[in-house]
């Protein structure tokens, strides 16, 4: 007995119109004129995709990022001040935060006294957009039991201190993962800096004491300082975590080699233009070694973040070393000689394509003249390197539809496209944003995706507004329009 028919609908890019059967959260028949038997949900005739997934967020700050206030616009440190100030008042000792700001290329510098003077004993706390900086008044430090010169924290000060303020209610969680299957998405990989488990153990059992389940699939990655206790729990990468419908995963371990490019913090093999410093080496060769190294051989797959050129050449020396497959995240700048030692090494590149219009101009400054192998996804398929597309959330939209549109055009606005020779093909975006998932099958767990229009019908820059009819995890509707 079929449990779901999804009826009428258009069966991939340009496909015929066929009805999809679900049995036991699978799927069970594909083809025209299917029995109407079990539920039958019309499908409006959409275009049915696989489930997208987004490889790469950081939920608790996505979910706190759609409440603060947006910084993106402001041009210097002083003007981010005065969009702050002119946010309105918040009651006295309550925690206002910020997100999106760029400062690479500001006329001044953030500090904690320009907080201070625009909000006299308000703890204010203020998330670049890359993450890799957090700006906080003098109230804000003593929150998270800081002193600091400037209030300016890099890396992994940074990352320290985000963990140690307060963040979204599990409630805000919940429902940014509802917004995220609103746009299609069916697992999302969070990379927070806590005990992911743990953290969507407590949201699992709060959504089912609210009559629910999860919105989508979540793989919850190991942080640095915990993988002895992922080891403990005898956790491995790809488990199913009981209790929680059998909608959470372990995911990878999380591992930094360097910072960012806004921050000027990537690893780089030349130095940045009119300075001494090549960026910032977060993990030695030994170090990252060691640990990668006892991650796998305890189950447990390495996830590698590295953006500038000379940190991607140690990452991919270092899985060498070790002899294990795994993810390199993010892969901003990749020097030529390196391309085919992805798929040489069996390392996927955890890519983030909605970055690359955002950078363009910071690339362009900081990289200058090396930009030919920056955001290199067309050169990283040509190499035969597997990509698989996250959105970093905060720092983009959890909302794959802008990456797949930034990795098909290469831009994001109404300037030419920047080095669209590392442009990549929708169909292979889509699966890029899908697990490499290219079409549904008989057997296919029912993670799916229903669009109103086929995708291949619109231009780059409509994919990003595409309305969703529906999507459903496990054979289960977790979004209709």
């Amino acid at each position: 007995m079929t449990a779901l028919l999804l009826c009428d609908v258009r069966l991939g890019l340009g496909g015929p119109r066929v009805d999809v059967a679900v049995t036991a959260g699978r799927v069970s028949a594909v083809g025209p004129g299917l029995p109407r038997t079990g539920e039958v949900v019309d499908g409006r005739g959409g275009t049915v995709l696989p489930g997208l997934v987004d490889v790469h967020a950081h939920v608790t700050q996505w979910a706190s990022s759609r409440r603060r206030i947006s910084l993106a616009q402001a041009k210097s440190a002083v003007e981010v001040v005065d969009i702050i100030a002119a946010a309105g008042p918040a009651r006295p000792g309550e925690l206002v935060m910020g997100h999106g700001f760029r400062d690479s290329a500001w006329p001044d510098v953030p500090h904690k006294d320009l907080l201070e003077r625009a909000l006299p004993g308000q703890p204010v706390a203020l998330f670049s957009n890359d993450l890799h900086t957090l700006w906080l008044s003098p109230a804000a430090l003593r929150l998270v039991g800081r002193e600091h010169p400037t209030g300016v924290l890099l890396e992994n000060d940074c990352m320290a201190a985000t963990a140690a303020l307060p963040g979204a209610t599990d409630e805000w969680v919940l429902e940014a993962a509802d917004a995220a299957a609103a746009r299609g998405v069916t697992e999302i990989v969070d990379y927070e800096y806590s005990d992911t488990v743990t953290d969507w153990l407590r949201r699992s059992a709060l959504a089912t004491s609210l009559g629910r389940v999860l919105g989508t699939r979540v793989s919850a990655v190991v942080s640095r300082p915990l993988l002895d206790t992922a080891i403990e729990r005898g956790h491995r990468t790809g488990d199913v975590v009981p209790g929680a419908d059998g909608l959470l995963k372990v995911g990878p371990y999380k591992l930094f080699v360097d910072g960012s490019l806004n921050t000027r913090t990537a690893y780089c093999h030349d130095p940045y233009p009119g300075q001494d410093s090549h960026g910032l080496l977060e993990l030695p060769f030994d170090e990252l070694v060691t640990l990668m190294d006892k991650a796998s051989r305890n189950g447990i797959s390495p996830a590698v973040h590295a953006i500038g050129d000379r940190a991607n050449t140690i990452a991919l020396d270092a899985f060498a070393k070790v002899g294990c497959t795994g993810r390199i995240e993010h892969a901003q700048l990749v020097h030529p000689d390196d391309l085919p030692r992805f798929a040489q090494l069996g390392v996927i590149a955890g890519v983030q394509p909605a970055h690359q219009p955002d950078d363009r101009d910071v690339a362009d400054q900081h990289w200058s003249g090396r930009t030919a192998n920056a955001f290199p996804y067309g050169a990283l398929l040509a190499a035969g390197a597997t990509l698989e597309i996250g959105s970093d959330a905060p720092v983009s939209p959890l909302d794959p539809w802008d990456g797949i549109a930034s990795a098909v055009s290469r831009t994001d606005d109404t300037r030419p496209a920047w080095h669209p020779e590392q442009a990549i093909a929708l169909d292979i975006a889509l699966a890029a944003a899908s697990r490499g998932r290219r079409a549904i099958a008989v057997g296919d767990t029912a993670d799916l995706t229903v669009t109103a229009v086929d995708p291949g019908t619109l231009a780059p820059h409509e994919l990003r507004e595409i309305p969703i009819v529906l999507t459903m995890v496990g054979g289960r509707l977790t979004h209709v329009s």
